[in-house]
């Protein structure tokens, strides 16, 4: 039987996971700060994107993303292994995109991937240390130049 307190950190850590989704869906960057830690590491170079601190990450993500209108990140399935105040998690995302290029002509690919996450208890709550996305399909992407750097 979960006691309460682990009943009590898979709902927040599952709150965590979707505020991290509505941030990055409504372009709220602001927002990641409740999400990550501040020393935070992030990895998103499987996908085509940068790998980076917390602060360049945050940085890099209005340029990275301003040539996709549009997309969600749905998330489910997460395996959490809780350990004291810290934890490792691995979450399912679909990510649908739309992609619109120099001449405005639109089209919308899919994105599957796993986040694989390290999560730490702090003061304000739980947050995410480390984030790495693995690769896991791709659908209908258009050609696309690379990502910008850091």
């Amino acid at each position: 039987m979960l006691s309460l307190q682990e009943i009590s950190d898979r709902l927040e850590i599952d709150d965590l996971l979707a505020r991290y989704c509505h941030a990055i869906d409504s372009r709220d960057w602001d927002a990641l700060d409740a999400v990550f830690t501040p020393d935070a590491r992030i990895d998103y170079s499987e996908t085509g994107g940068a790998a980076g601190s917390y602060p360049e990450i945050k940085a890099w993500l209005p340029r990275a993303l301003e040539r996709f209108p549009a997309y969600q990140h749905m998330i489910a399935t997460t395996r959490l292994e809780l350990e004291g105040d810290g934890a490792r998690a691995r979450t399912i995302l679909f990510n649908p995109m739309v992609h619109r290029d120099e001449a405005g002509r639109e089209q919308v690919f899919f994105i599957g991937l796993w986040y694989r996450d390290r999560l730490v208890r702090t003061d304000a709550g739980w947050r995410i240390a480390e984030r790495h996305e693995e690769m896991t399909y791709a659908h209908n992407v258009p050609a696309m130049s690379p990502a910008p750097g850091l």
